[in-house]
């Protein structure tokens, strides 16, 4: 008799340390619903051999909320749509800094500065690089940005900066994109991450799961993943947003949010699969569970547009699972 779907993905991921391929990660997605708790444990095994048992902890900061010219289906920070969300300018340096230090007094080890573009001015990137050489200079932290479509120019003066790490995420499949975003293109987020690869930073590459994409859809998402070889992959859920073409939405599945990042975590057994936005509407109280399905990292609540669960409670659940927060 063959192996079952699991075993094969037991000897090939954990025992001999290969990524599970397209076929393997089709399989997984249509495991019935009752191999998913193995599945999930399988995935908390293959993360606690190649990544150990810390949690990376991560603080995003909103640098100019609103009036973004793209029109992302998902995003209520797109100037096209009618939200709640009113636009407001690009922070001061000290707004930068100071944000960094209350990111690092929530116990975070990560700080990520978001802004919403399409893609930076030269005088945008001058204001970040001044702010990231400040940061860097008086705390510990891994300063990550997340800055829309980037050209060498940016990625060089980004480099020289000190920054640690680039976020820029294909949000889905080649196929699904153009069902999510129509002012840009899935070419010019595959061609950025390529370029922050070239110039060596680290790569963070992720998505939304919930968007109305299929099965095939998450496979080739994941599978485009593997060929990017991303540090880290952040795993962000639909929280529909009132106004957004997405709003009327349902949220994804529990079983199936868990699943798929038990998948990512096989299909990436050494990245930083970590859990962002989105988790607390879908997972709800089965958020213990979530971070015992694979993940390596999370993101604390206050995300750009929405709250999230509070601080203390994220942490109380990362010291009842017995995880250890790098510092």
């Amino acid at each position: 008799m063959p192996h079952s779907i699991l075993e094969r993905a037991r000897e090939r991921v954990l025992e001999n340390g290969l990524p599970a391929d397209r076929d393997l990660l089709d399989a997984i997605m249509r495991l019935p619903d009752s191999d998913v708790p193995a599945l999930l444990a399988l995935a908390d095994e293959v993360r606690e051999k190649f990544c150990g048992n810390g949690i990376a902890v991560e603080v995003l900061y909103n640098a100019k909320k609103g009036g973004c010219s793209e029109d992302c289906n998902f995003c209520s920070q797109s100037a096209r749509y009618a939200t709640d969300v009113s636009p407001e300018p690009l922070s001061s340096v000290e707004g930068f800094v100071e944000a960094a230090r209350d990111a690092r007094l929530r116990g975070a080890s990560e700080f990520c500065i978001v802004v919403a573009v399409r893609g930076p001015s030269m005088k945008l990137i001058d204001r970040v690089c001044e702010a990231v050489r400040i940061i860097k200079a008086e705390l510990p932290l891994t300063v990550a940005v997340s800055l829309g479509i980037l050209r060498e120019e940016h990625l060089a003066k980004l480099v020289e900066a000190g920054v640690d790490k680039v976020n820029h995420n294909l949000e889905t499949s080649r196929r699904y994109f153009p069902s999510v975003c129509t002012t840009h293109t899935y070419d010019e987020r595959w061609e950025t991450c390529q370029s922050v690869k070239a110039h060596g930073l680290e790569l963070c590459c992720g998505g939304i799961i919930g968007m109305g994409e299929t099965i095939e859809d998450r496979v080739e998402f994941l599978c485009a993943l593997q060929h990017l070889e991303p540090q880290e992959v952040p795993i962000n859920f639909l929280n529909p947003r009132e106004g957004t073409p997405f709003g009327d939405r349902s949220v994804v599945e529990p079983t199936q949010a868990l699943r798929f990042v038990a998948a990512a975590r096989l299909a990436l057994p050494r990245a930083l699969v970590r859990f962002a936005g989105g988790r607390e509407i879908t997972l709800q109280g089965l958020q213990d569970l979530g971070m015992r399905s694979g993940a390596s990292g999370i993101v604390l609540g206050n995300y750009l547009t929405t709250q999230g669960r509070r601080d203390a409670d994220d942490f109380a659940m990362l010291d009842r699972l017995g995880f250890e927060i790098l510092a």
